[in-house]
This record gives C-alpha cells, structure tokens and sequence, in this order.
C-alpha cells in the first residue's frame, strides 16, 4: 500500500483509531483515574500527531515544537492537577 508510506496518512489512521477508543470508552462508561489518564494520553497523543504531521511541524525549527508540544504538557499537567485536587 503506497497510501501507508505517507505520514499524514498513518498519523490519520492512528488519529481515527484513538477517536474509536476514546469513545468506546465513553459508551461503555469508563470511569475512574485510570479511564481519565487513558483518555488524557490518547488526546495527548493525537494532539502530538496533529501537531506534527498535520501542522507540518516535524521538520519546523526546535523553537515551534517546544512551544507547540510544551503547551500540550502544560494543558494535559493542569487537566490532570485539577482531576487530582476534586478527588480531595
């Protein structure tokens, strides 16, 4: 298959399969600290593919993609500091 060979294609097949989980996760009602960092690194992961391949940015200067994949870390960081304090 030559349509696998190019990278935005597998970053879409990838991106597709993460949205499948993640709803088959809602759908069958996952709950719980482990369903919430699954789902958090599924969307950090897709973020990460969309960021690279679909922004172009996999090639771009360091400065983009720290910024760009730093901001990932920090709204993922926070999602997860927040989870963490209204379990207390």
């Amino acid at each position: 298959m030559n349509a696998l060979k190019n990278p935005a294609h597998r970053a879409w097949l990838v991106l597709v399969a993460a949205t499948g989980i993640t709803w088959y996760l809602g759908e069958i009602g996952a709950a719980g600290t482990a369903a919430i960092v699954a789902m958090l690194v599924i969307a950090f992961i897709k973020g990460r593919l969309v960021i690279l391949d679909f922004m172009e940015l996999r090639g771009a200067p360091w400065f983009w993609r720290i910024l760009l994949e730093g901001w990932l870390i920090v709204v993922g960081g926070l999602i997860l500091l927040a989870y963490w304090i209204s379990l207390k």
